[in-house]
C-alpha cells in the first residue's frame, strides 16, 4: 500500500465508513490463519509449488476452492478501504490477477495430476474464489 503514501490520490472513503476495512482486515487474517491450521493437521503443504498429498474439502473449502487467497484477497481490500483511495485498490487488483494467471492454474493442474475425478467433481460443486 505504499503507492498510497508515495502518490496521494483522490480519497473516495471517508471516516467512519474507512474503519470498515477493519472487519475484511481481520477475516481475511482469520480465513489464512484457518486455513493453515487444516493444511497442517490434514499433513498437506501449504506451498503452491509443492505436490499436495491430501485432497481438502470439508470446512471453508466446502465453499472457495482456494481459501487462503480469498483470504489475502480480503485482508488487501480491508487495508485498501481503510486508507480510502482510489490507488490504495491497486495492490488487491494485481493480487487476483496473478493468482488467477500464474497461481491457480498451475495449482489446478496439480491437483488434477494428483485427484483427477475428485477433484474435477469437487470443481462443479465449490467456486474458485467464492
Amino acid at each position: 500500500m505504499l503507492p498510497h503514501f508515495l502518490f496521494p490520490v483522490k480519497q473516495i472513503i471517508h471516516p467512519p465508513f474507512i474503519y470498515l476495512g477493519w472487519i475484511l482486515i481481520i477475516i481475511g487474517s482469520a480465513l489464512n490463519i484457518w486455513t493453515d491450521q487444516i493444511f497442517k493437521k490434514s499433513r498437506t503443504t501449504v506451498k503452491p509449488n509443492e505436490k499436495p498429498s491430501k485432497f481438502i474439502d470439508y470446512g471453508h473449502f466446502s465453499f472457495s476452492r482456494n481459501p487462503m487467497y480469498l483470504g489475502m484477497a480480503a485482508f488487501l481490500l480491508g487495508i485498501g478501504i481503510f486508507l480510502g483511495s482510489i490507488i490504495s485498490f491497486i495492490g488487491t487488483v494485481l493480487f487476483i490477477i496473478a493468482m488467477e494467471i500464474v497461481f491457480i492454474p498451475d495449482e489446478e493442474k496439480s491437483m488434477m495430476e494428483a485427484f483427477g475425478a475428485d477433484y474435477e467433481n469437487y470443481k462443479t460443486k465449490v467456486r474458485r474464489w467464492i
